[in-house]
């Protein structure tokens, strides 16, 4: 084809609405008026919110449950393969999931678990916090 072929036209999308021109030395007018927003934010608004999400009796159980234990060891393996910082001492061990399971087993993990409840909210859980069975039921932690 040669190029005389083409048009000039544009060939953006048919659905595509065109764009507004903008003169030279016409500024955009900024719109400053916001009712709908409150002019100064209240300081004890804002630390409030923090104090409840801390300061709130939980109401899920402290056990961690065995679909956390997969993931949280799971994604700790992943990380240690991909030569994240080891946080505890290493004896020889050389697979990462077992790594994973020595870290859990002396609390050494850096995650939170986060529990949605059916309301919306959520609670944030610290592995170092909850009670972990191991496959031989043996009881590791817990407050």
């Amino acid at each position: 084809m040669a190029d005389d072929d083409y048009n000039d036209m544009d060939m953006g999308y048919e659905d595509e609405p065109p764009e507004p021109e903008i003169e030279e030395g016409v500024e955009e007018e900024i719109d400053n008026n916001n009712e709908d927003l409150p002019d100064t934010v209240e300081p004890e608004s804002e630390g409030k919110g923090n104090e409840e999400a801390t300061q709130r009796p939980r109401k899920t159980s402290k056990y961690m449950t065995k679909y956390e234990r997969a993931r949280i060891l799971g994604t700790r393996a992943l990380q240690i393969s991909m030569n994240a910082p080891v946080m505890v001492e290493l004896e020889g061990e050389t697979d990462p999931l077992e790594i994973a399971m020595k870290e859990l087993r002396e609390r050494k993990i850096p995650f939170t678990i986060r529990r949605y409840l059916p309301d919306g909210s959520y609670e944030d859980w610290g592995v170092d916090e909850l009670i972990v069975e191991d496959s031989w039921k043996r009881q590791v932690g817990g407050d």
